[in-house]
């Protein structure tokens, strides 16, 4: 027996949850009403921002800062294309203001953390940059991990 779309947006919300209390909804229209009007789309958006969630929690606790920019971005891009989406359908596939004032507060997470998140990956960009133009990470061949070092010339 197929589950009614209420059920399946409330399991998505829920698990789409990224930070704070999930979310629940509970849409009045029938599951063949909702069906048929397009509603379920909202389904792909949300097992879309299941999947990113479940990358970036693989992350660890201390992620590389570009790793956690590219993936907070993706996520972000979901939650602007979510909040348009559930914009233009609240009234249509009648979504409680709870869930749209709970996406919004996650979007609103997600874009702060993503911020700091690429501005730190920017910073450390630069500063190996700096460090290989100074020569202090192997000098001209690379750096002191992955790349030819010089050897000392002269008396020994």
């Amino acid at each position: 027996m197929a589950r009614s779309f209420r059920a399946r947006l409330t399991m998505g919300v829920m698990a789409a949850a990224v930070v704070g209390a999930p979310l629940t909804i509970g849409l009045g229209a029938s599951p063949a009403a909702a069906q048929a009007s397009g509603c379920e789309q909202i389904t792909s958006f949300l097992n879309e921002r299941k999947s990113i969630v479940e990358r970036v929690n693989k992350l660890g606790k201390q992620p590389k800062a570009a790793d956690a920019c590219a993936l907070l971005g993706r996520l972000a891009n979901n939650g602007n294309e979510t909040m348009k989406w559930v914009e233009a359908n609240k009234d249509w596939c009648q979504i409680p203001q709870n869930f749209i004032d709970g996406l919004k507060a996650d979007h609103g997470n997600v874009t702060k953390v993503r911020g700091q998140a690429c501005s730190v990956a920017a910073k450390q960009a630069q500063m190996e940059k700096q460090a290989r133009e100074q020569g202090l990470l192997g000098g001209g061949g690379g750096d002191i991990l992955t790349g030819p070092m010089r050897i000392p010339q002269g008396a020994l």
